[in-house]
């Protein structure tokens, strides 16, 4: 028996037929030594293998494409080599040989469309759920986790007044600067209050608050959701007889709606606030600020922010429990949930606002 530390590789001649005999152990020089033969010849060659002992990954790489060309017959390959063979076979020559066509844009379009309305359908009987369980928890109060309401509440809402203050003072210093040069030609710039104070109200004091919450909350819901079921601790739960909807998605989704309308206030306040100091800074007295602020505002206006961001509140946290709980296998899974719920969520809140823009304005609300 051949040395499996060996290996040889020759050629015979005779009886008219050329033979490449392999024997001892194949490895990647002898592999070479093989190619370079067999390559002075297009085909009919015969390998006889019955000397064989044993392989390594380029000499099973090199049987497996002479086995599926027609460059040569192998001939006497031992049941032990064969057998590391077998899980190779599935695989077809040509789709490794060729790549696979360039989808034609009908294809993907079509393909789009599909996972669109495959997503609008994963959407709408997720609401469906939702909706069944906040139901029965109204019923039954005691289902609810309230202790981890709290807690999420806490670190969706509290931990997030600085970044949301932040970006709402900063935003009404940015629209009384711009709207203070061109009111002021005509000698209206006290009006610059009603713009600050009417645009974050009905408008981007709730929309501003809802892209943060999806950005820094509605992302975390996802990673938290989609680690626990890469991790199958979802499956857990449900051997256990835990619901996840009722034990992870509802307690986040009723943080979601007692938070958002708390941080909308805050960051009205906080808008308006920074429209004064820079009213206050180009010398009006804060007196007259106030008044043109209470003369201007009026209960629809408070409400129309106000409404919509329990809407925002429940839309931020449902998107990313869901794009959670839609994580697949692998790596990369729990990244493409958390940037999905953060690009839907973001969306989906524009598409609400503009609805919401719509209603109030048929209703003259």
């Amino acid at each position: 028996m051949a040395d499996k530390s060996t290996s040889a590789v020759k050629v015979d001649e005779a009886g008219g037929q050329t033979r490449l005999i392999l024997s001892g152990h194949l490895d990647a020089p002898a592999v070479a030594a093989a190619w370079d033969i067999l390559s002075s010849k297009s085909s009919g060659w015969t390998v006889d293998a019955a000397a064989l002992v044993s392989a390594d990954g380029a000499g099973i790489a090199f049987l497996w494409s002479l086995k599926h060309s027609k460059k040569a017959e192998i001939t006497g390959l031992q049941k032990s080599i064969e057998s590391l063979l077998e899980p190779f076979n599935r695989f077809d020559p040509a789709s490794i040989a060729k790549p696979q066509a360039k989808e034609g844009m009908m294809v993907r379009i079509g393909r789009v469309g599909a996972w669109f309305f495959e997503d609008l359908r994963a959407q709408t009987a997720f609401v469906g759920e939702l909706v069944a369980k906040l139901a029965s928890c109204i019923v039954r109060p005691s289902q609810v986790r309230w202790t981890d309401v709290w807690l999420i509440a806490q670190t969706a809402g509290v931990n997030a007044l600085i970044v949301a203050g932040l970006v709402s003072l900063l935003t009404g210093m940015i629209m009384a600067f711009q709207s203070a040069v061109p009111l002021k030609q005509f000698g209206v710039d006290i009006f610059v209050v009603n713009l600050v104070a009417l645009a974050m109200l009905r408008e981007l004091g709730p929309i501003m608050t809802a892209v943060v919450l999806a950005g820094r909350s509605g992302s975390a819901f996802a990673a938290e959701i989609g680690t626990m079921k890469v991790n199958e601790e979802l499956d857990a739960l449900e051997t256990m007889g835990l619901d996840p909807m009722r034990f992870l998605v509802v307690p986040r989704v009723l943080a979601g709606f007692l938070v958002t309308p708390i941080l909308t206030i805050y960051a009205n306040a906080l808008g308006i606030a920074g429209g004064f100091l820079v009213m206050m800074a180009q010398g009006f007295p804060m007196a007259a600020l106030w008044n043109q602020l209470v003369g201007a505002v009026g209960v629809n206006d408070v409400m129309t922010g106000f409404i919509k961001s329990f809407v925002f509140g429940i839309l931020v946290a449902g998107i990313g429990c869901l794009r959670g709980l839609q994580t697949g296998k692998g790596a990369t899974a729990v990244g493409v949930s958390t940037t999905s719920a953060v690009v839907s969520g973001i969306f989906l809140i524009v598409v609400v606002d503009a609805v919401f823009a719509a209603i109030f304005y048929v209703l003259k609300f």
